[in-house]
């Protein structure tokens, strides 16, 4: 069972231990079922930072909209919620008090309007099948691994300068919605498609003109939004992928992919650089370096 114990209180570890035992000699479970409740209890009382007995139906509903805030799947909601059910009914039948009512966790709706997201296999699969042949190949592996490894908007990406990354710290500089900065790790596998471009076929693209634009298009200037669509349309066909894939699909991904993997879903929210009246406490009191050591520990292309 996946248990977060540096980041858990004394008091939560030790409920969420008896917990183990319970689901293991009890109800015999497998260990990967073990790790999923583990990991899905533990990021759920490490984000509300309170006792499990005085967790209400009101954090629970601020935990699901963090939760679709970054782009979590429907489905992932849905087994989270399905195992706090099953803890706070575990407590329940061990006759600990609670002040959550297990019938007002709210149900998981699926909404059609966000994008697909794709599978860490579907990913692989998109990122390794993109020529690197040519210059414009080069610039597209290097831009598509960057905004899978650190979770960038499409603007951000297409607006991003050759000051914006700091290679040897290996974190990239993002100015997001509202001019807002934050710092973003990039995962080291990324890192090298996007350092094999800037030094060899940035030159190329750029031409005779001057720009600190990253990711050029064939006449040396900053690439478009309908650019990079068609882009990713024409990769994924080529690749025979069937999911509708957007530019968004690609940070929506990242989310989802650390958050399963067992990230930490403040950091996660640090990392996209969201801002919401539900989640103003993800910007206080967390470490520069624990948000790094979180994404180079759960990230695919660590």
């Amino acid at each position: 069972m996946m248990i977060k114990k540096n980041e858990l209180s004394p008091h939560n570890l030790a409920l969420l231990n008896n917990f183990h035992y319970h689901l293991k000699v009890e109800k015999g479970l497998s260990q990967n079922s073990l790790e999923s409740y583990g990991n899905d209890i533990s990021d759920f009382l490490i984000y509300l930072k309170k006792d499990a007995e005085k967790i209400v139906s009101s954090d629970v509903i601020d935990y699901f909209v963090g939760l679709q805030e970054i782009g979590l799947a429907a489905s992932s909601i849905a087994r989270k919620r399905s195992a706090i059910r099953t803890f706070y009914k575990f407590l329940e039948e061990e006759e600990i008090e609670i002040s959550l009512e297990i019938d007002d966790i709210p149900a998981v709706k699926y909404s059609q309007n966000l994008p697909d997201v794709l599978s860490v296999r579907e990913m692989m699969r998109f990122l390794e099948n993109i020529p690197t042949d040519n210059p414009l190949g080069i610039r597209n592996k290097a831009m598509f691994e960057l905004m899978y490894a650190s979770g960038l908007r499409i603007s951000e990406t297409i607006n991003l300068t050759i000051h914006n990354i700091y290679w040897q710290e290996k974190i990239v500089n993002v100015m997001g919605k509202g001019g807002k900065q934050r710092l973003v790790p990039i995962a080291e596998k990324s890192l090298r498609f996007v350092e094999n471009y800037f030094k060899h076929a940035r030159v190329e693209l750029l031409k005779d003109k001057e720009s600190d634009i990253m990711f050029l298009n064939r006449f040396g200037n900053k690439m478009s939004r309908m650019g990079v669509w068609k882009i990713i349309e024409k990769i994924a066909a080529e690749c025979g992928l069937k999911k509708h894939i957007s530019p968004h699909t690609f940070r929506h991904s990242f989310a989802t992919h650390l958050l399963e993997a067992g990230a930490n879903l403040r950091v996660v929210q640090m990392l996209l650089g969201h801002s919401s009246i539900n989640t103003t406490q993800i910007y206080t009191n967390i470490d520069k370096n624990f948000i790094i050591k979180e994404h180079r520990l759960y990230h695919p292309r660590k």
